[in-house]
């Protein structure tokens, strides 16, 4: 019997979901408390398909990266828009509203980094009619 490294993660050994304010998106959390005990940090695998993506929201406290591995999209935060192929890597301030939307015909896939952990929690994400203020 063969007995997996603890910290060795195979994406197809992770279950997806989707994750709530997207549309045509699939989530497989890679790098959490569930598969490695990671606390400070979470790394998600996200596959988006043809006008998939997130609607405007924002994460209070939580900083979120997006590495981009096949597909074109296009992000948008803070007053700035631009498009993103293949090998970019864009950032999502903690409490900047930002969207994400697929531009390419084929699925986008991407790598997702927060930190802190979003873990999905409605308490940590602010949609556009909600304010940012207590």
């Amino acid at each position: 019997m063969t007995i997996r490294p603890r910290y060795l993660v195979r994406a197809a050994d992770v279950p997806s979901y989707q994750p709530a304010n997207h549309h045509h998106t699939h989530n497989q959390r890679l790098i959490g408390p569930e598969t490695v005990g990671a606390r400070q940090m979470e790394v998600l695998l996200g596959t988006l398909h043809k006008g998939g993506g997130a609607l405007p929201h924002a994460h209070p406290g939580i900083e979120q990266a997006c590495y981009l591995l096949e597909g074109t999209a296009r992000a948008e935060v803070a007053g700035e828009v631009f498009d993103m192929v293949a090998g970019d890597m864009c950032f999502f301030p903690a409490d900047q509203m930002h969207v994400f939307t697929v531009t390419s015909d084929t699925p986008v896939r991407l790598l997702v980094v927060y930190s802190p952990p979003y873990g999905e929690s409605p308490d940590k994400v602010i949609r556009p009619s909600q304010s940012l203020q207590p």
